[in-house]
């Protein structure tokens, strides 16, 4: 069992009241460690390190805050091993998944460290004799980063590397659920990096108490958040008392659309990973399936095969292709989103049935297909965040788009079709941030990952995700004397 603490200020502390939050393994329920329960004024005093240190970390140049930043990536290069085993213990993904996102991870500091040179200005023409007027960029000055449990390392270092860069200084809070990996990287910063004291903190806590005191108060200037709509929502409301700025990546129910002329072996094998990769906890995840009637069946019929080929179990063993979900809460809300989808008729057509479960006290729920006749079936419409999705025949591209603009989320899509037209119809008529065209899901760190509606504001990555972590001020220079 691993006893992990914060990092506030450059010091590794634990709560006032020496409160802990205890972490379970997905896989058999055993005790995996714990992290420090921070209560407000924990938190508070990580906001005011926070506060002491961002002067003088924004008087640094871009550059000199770029070679922090690599700084930063070199410690997870150099502890891959140990965060890939840690990640896999806590979270229940498997080992090329935890591999995947511990790489991932300093990749994104990297290339936040590479961007620094790229941050510029604009010049404009003033209506004033002997003027120049010019809008430079300018760090918000405290941010509070808030991560989701599916992907909590990279996640905190996809925020981390552009805050710091822009010049801000930040605090970061993983998730309850798997919060180690990150506590463990930052226990590496405060042993191993050179940073200023107070440039990069960590907490841990509830939502309700620690998550809650970062974003009300009077010191963060800006709330970056990964998670669930509803958690959003909530994050929004708190912001908005001091007019806090906020960046908010949500929910996502991604409709999987195939057509008639589609490669319907790439689209069975693409529908396969985009449902099931990290047991189907991403929230650009193939969600729910509208095929053309004309290939309705031979698509249903190779889903399901690569579906019976998935290998349920023990996340370290290099043969297991899912393990478990992240928590018994998840399993309950899956087994009940099945249920009630069967009230509101639909059917099962693929259920994998293990003769034993893996362990009995892990958090087990295996690959279900299901057909559904209703866009309004449960399965269409809310989030399902796991190894279960629902298909649906379509007769037209029109039909498809219609149903897959009714939903409230809109983080992200897919098309399958050899046509170009079709290809440009819907990048324009489906109402998502994010889509992919042939292909499985997997954005690129130099891309632009963005919700619409009720999948959030703002967005990450690429030159659009740095400018989200800096302010425009508009400055007029006059020289007329």
């Amino acid at each position: 069992m691993i006893e992990l603490k914060c990092l506030v200020n450059g010091e590794l502390v634990s709560a006032s009241d020496n409160a802990v939050v205890k972490v379970t393994s997905s896989y058999d329920g055993s005790l995996v460690g714990t992290v420090p329960s921070f209560s407000k004024e924990d938190t508070l005093k990580s906001l005011e390190a926070a506060q002491a240190a961002k002067d003088e970390w924004a008087s640094l140049t871009f550059a000199k805050r770029a070679e922090y930043v690599i700084e930063l990536a070199d410690i997870i290069d150099k502890h891959n091993d140990e965060l890939v085993a840690l990640l896999t213990k806590e979270h229940g993904k498997t080992l090329p998944e935890a591999q995947g996102e511990v790489s991932v991870s300093a990749k994104f500091l990297r290339y936040a460290a590479e961007s620094a040179r790229r941050i510029e200005g604009e010049v404009i023409t003033s209506e004033l004799p002997n003027e120049h007027a010019f809008i430079t960029r300018v760090p918000y000055g405290v941010v509070a980063g808030i991560v989701a449990w599916n992907f909590p390392l990279a996640l905190a270092t996809r925020k981390m590397g552009n805050a710091l860069v822009c010049g801000n200084t930040m605090i970061v809070k993983p998730p309850s659920e798997t919060p180690l990996t990150v506590m463990k990287y930052a226990e590496y910063i405060a042993k191993e990096s050179s940073i200023p004291k107070g440039v990069i903190n960590f907490v841990t806590g509830s939502g309700r108490v620690c998550g809650d005191a970062l974003v009300r108060n009077e010191i963060t200037q800006l709330v970056t958040l990964t998670g669930s709509t509803g958690a959003g929502i909530e994050v929004f409301k708190a912001a908005a008392e001091n007019v806090v700025d906020v960046h908010l990546e949500l929910g996502g129910k991604a409709p999987y659309i195939v057509m008639d002329d589609a490669d319907i072996d790439k689209a069975a094998s693409c529908a396969a990973i985009a449902r099931y990769s990290n047991c189907g906890q991403i929230c650009t995840c193939n969600e729910r399936m509208y095929v053309h009637e004309k290939v309705y069946d031979e698509f249903k019929n190779k889903f399901i095969e690569h579906s019976k080929q998935l290998v349920v179990g023990d996340p370290t063993d290099p043969n297991t292709s899912i393990g478990p979900k992240v928590s018994k809460t998840e399993v309950k809300k899956l087994k009940e989103m099945k249920e009630k989808s069967i009230e509101q008729g639909g059917k099962i057509i693929y259920e994998m049935v293990p003769d034993k479960l893996p362990t009995e006290e892990g958090n087990w729920f295996y690959p279900t297909v299901l057909e559904v006749y209703d866009n309004k079936n449960i399965l269409m419409q809310e989030e399902i965040f796991g190894p279960m999705v629902a298909m649906m025949k379509v007769s037209s591209l029109d039909e498809a788009i219609k149903h897959a603009n009714d939903c409230e989320f809109g983080l992200s899509a897919y098309l399958f079709s050899d046509s170009v037209k079709s290809a440009m119809i819907a990048t324009q008529k489906l109402e998502f941030g994010e889509l992919y065209i042939n292909r499985e899901n997997g954005e690129l760190i130099n891309g632009f990952h963005n919700g619409y509606k009720k999948s959030g504001l703002g967005g990450e990555d690429g030159k659009y995700g740095l400018e989200g972590y800096l302010q425009k001020k508009m400055v007029y220079l006059n020289y007329n004397y």
